[in-house]
């Protein structure tokens, strides 16, 4: 299971990366594709939306179940990857790759909240 050292982490399996312009792209970790199995469906937000943390913004279906995918920021959408949800499958290639939506945050002070990486491998190894 890989656990990029550079990305933030939920407790809810997405991975929180912060951009140069200020975004954050949002995505699903390896371990969420890894338990979810193959993707076949992803439903994104819409552009403009405003989120809380934990309020589900997106959904990603598999052959297994449906997840939702809560946002891990309070902000505002502001772009999201037509490429993964024409393509879902892009989540079980590589899931660090294939972001799903990115937040204009509202306050950046709420990324220092989220997981680190030894954090996040703590987090999941213990689960397991």
């Amino acid at each position: 299971m890989t656990i990029p050292d550079e990305l933030k982490y939920t407790a809810t399996h997405q991975w929180v990366r912060l951009e140069a312009d200020g975004t954050v792209a949002v995505g699903i970790t390896d371990h969420a594709q890894e338990q979810l199995g193959d993707v076949v469906f992803v439903q994104n937000p819409g552009i403009g939306r405003n989120v809380k943390p934990g309020e589900t913004c997106a959904v990603v279906e598999s052959v297994k179940a449906a997840s939702d995918i809560p946002a891990p920021l309070t902000g505002a959408i502001v772009a999201v990857n037509h490429a993964v949800a024409d393509a879902p499958e892009r989540l079980n290639q590589d899931p660090y790759a294939a972001w799903l939506f990115r937040i204009k945050p509202a306050n950046a002070a709420e990324l220092a909240g989220l997981l680190d990486a030894p954090a996040y491998r703590r987090m999941v190894n213990s689960k397991q």
